[in-house]
């Protein structure tokens, strides 16, 4: 049985195996989120498959490690991804990771993570901090349930019609959004999902000027409109989800469909109540039947 982590009472002790993928945790902000198990895996592959050698060359610099990095990005994945493939299966041992937070998550990867499993070779998780979750846990909102839906189309009739799509949804809504587009994004919010909607916009999570702001998303598009320094940095938005609508009323659908009888026959009149009451078309056709004697 292969032993990835031996904790004892100091640092722990961690085993890198030959031909293993690990994914990779790293800080979305303050290095200190880093786990001593991530570092240890950054310290103890042959390479780190980074999303931008740049980015990660700087996280390793402050770790004090030197380990040697190759980038995976959407531009060349289709080339390279053979070639890490090859590197697993003659035995080393990589680090997946992405610019910040939990690879996969709206980042690239996944057709590396993809491969490497349907070729038989392990893949293994080292969690840490992911920019979803930390919203989710200080917005307030509920988080039993929820959909991340990344970031929205950039140009605004995109926008606009994806959250339209999105109008109905129950679950709270997680999105990511750019700094320059985030004062309109939650403008088409509040115009497509509802001004009244309760909200909360994360930005620069674990950062030196992090912020949480609370409100209807009307509010919070103001806000943002208004005051440039919300502006800047990478936010999350998290929207509470649609109200669930109303019980039908049994005893006014059944006037509904009294009334509809007198004009057409039960299967139009069963038709036609539903569209008006949102009663279920079959239990309308059943009342229509036993009113109408058939």
């Amino acid at each position: 049985m292969r032993k990835v982590e031996r904790v004892s009472e100091g640092a722990p002790e961690v085993s890198i195996e030959p031909g293993t993928l690990y994914v990779v945790a790293t800080p979305i902000g303050n290095l200190g989120d880093l786990s001593p198990r991530a570092r240890a895996v950054l310290a103890g592959v042959g390479r780190v498959v980074a999303e931008d050698t740049r980015v990660t060359g700087a996280l390793l610099r402050r770790l004090g490690l030197a380990t040697p990095l190759v980038s995976l990005h959407a531009h060349n994945e289709a080339r390279r991804v053979p070639e890490l493939l090859a590197a697993l299966r003659a035995g080393e041992a990589l680090a997946l990771v992405s610019d910040a937070g939990t690879p996969l998550v709206s980042d690239p990867g996944r057709r590396l993570v993809a491969a490497a499993g349907e070729a038989g070779l392990e893949v293994v998780a080292v969690p840490g901090p992911s920019a979803v979750t930390a919203a989710l846990s200080v917005a307030g909102l509920p988080a039993e349930r929820f959909v991340f839906e990344g970031f929205l189309p950039a140009k605004a009739a995109g926008r606009r019609a994806r959250l339209g799509t999105l109008r109905g949804e129950r679950r709270t809504l997680v999105f990511f959004e750019a700094p320059h587009r985030l004062a309109e994004s939650l403008a088409d919010m509040a115009g497509t999902l509802g001004r009244e909607r309760r909200a909360v916009v994360a930005r620069e999570l674990t950062k030196r000027h992090e912020t949480v702001l609370r409100g209807t998303l009307e509010a919070l598009a103001a806000r943002v409109a208004a005051e440039a320094d919300q502006r800047r940095g990478e936010a999350v938005v998290v929207v509470s989800g649609a109200e669930a609508p109303p019980a039908p009323d049994e005893a006014e659908a059944r006037r509904v469909l009294a009334v509809l009888l007198q004009r057409l026959p039960p299967r139009e009149a069963a038709r036609a109540a539903a569209e008006i009451t949102g009663l279920p078309r079959n239990r309308l056709y059943r009342w229509a039947v036993e009113k109408d004697g058939r």
